[in-house]
């Protein structure tokens, strides 16, 4: 990565500095999305854009420009930087002003900046499926927001790291809620079920087509709670999200769930998804 968006212009990166009373620096003052690239092109593009505005919104920060613009700007970082499978990070904070809690709108102008990470395809935790353990839920309650504000969610993920695991799923008060940074899904007699999209959750981009996939075909999906102990005496487990795609899940706090092998909705559920993204990027190796 050479180049980046800083305010509506392709600059250098090594020419870019953030004030240090930037507030998304000093308060995590501020929202961001994720948008992934195949083949050299945005999968999703519209609907994470859309998410962002609607993030900014409820924070009250006006981002100066259209869904259009935004995307064209990307299109061209993914162009100059060459990038084929990676994603694209998108944050927009608050601006700079002097510190102090409260903000004014008038006179503070949003920081947006944009960059492109290569990432390859997880193949082989995809097809043999990975672990978790659960944690209490502590964020706030407007998880429904994408903002900077994520302190509770990489302390939740560095747990599951230190124990080997590759995603932490929350719960409040006995309800799994989401992942550190995924939605969380269940099979049970072949019906699947995931949490309702409210405050308490993060509505993926991933969830919203998965969704959208099973009621085209008629495959019986809830949005529904569900307990922790439906979680582990689920048939299937699986994850959703933008680089995590359909990920299987087959251990959870060390005990198997079911066979300890993907389940046949899980893979169906993947092989559709991928028919998703080669119907809109093209073929993927």
């Amino acid at each position: 990565m050479k180049n980046i968006i800083f305010n509506g212009s392709m600059v250098d990166k090594s020419t870019v500095h953030i004030d240090i009373e930037d507030r998304g620096y000093q308060f995590g003052d501020g929202i961001y999305e994720v948008i992934r690239i195949y083949n050299g092109k945005l999968f999703t593009a519209d609907e994470h854009l859309e998410r962002l505005i609607k993030s900014a919104t409820a924070i009250e920060i006006n981002i100066p420009y259209s869904i259009k613009e935004i995307k064209n700007l990307l299109i061209k970082l993914i162009n100059e930087n060459n990038v084929t499978m990676g994603i694209v990070y998108i944050q927009v904070s608050r601006g700079v002003s002097p510190r102090k809690h409260s903000f004014t709108t008038i006179h503070t102008a949003p920081v947006f900046i944009a960059y492109t990470s290569e990432l390859k395809i997880p193949k082989d935790s995809l097809s043999c499926g990975v672990s978790a353990i659960t944690i209490e839920d502590i964020r706030w309650l407007r998880c429904d927001i994408k903002s900077l504000n994520l302190l509770p969610n990489v302390l939740a993920k560095q747990k599951a790291v230190a124990e080997n695991c590759f995603e932490a799923i929350q719960y409040r008060d006995d309800t799994v809620t989401e992942g550190s940074s995924s939605n969380v899904w269940i099979v049970k007699e072949g019906v699947i079920k995931t949490h309702p999209a409210n405050n308490f959750i993060l509505n993926g981009i991933t969830r919203q087509v998965i969704l959208s996939i099973c009621k085209e075909l008629g495959i019986k999906t809830i949005e529904e709670k569900f307990t922790t102990d439906e979680l582990l005496n689920a048939d299937e487990v699986f994850l959703t999200g933008t680089t995590t795609e359909v990920m299987p899940i087959i251990v959870i706090n060390n005990h198997k769930i079911s066979t300890g092998i993907p389940g046949p909705v899980t893979k169906n559920i993947q092989s559709l998804f991928t028919l998703k993204i080669e119907s809109i990027c093209g073929p993927i190796n």
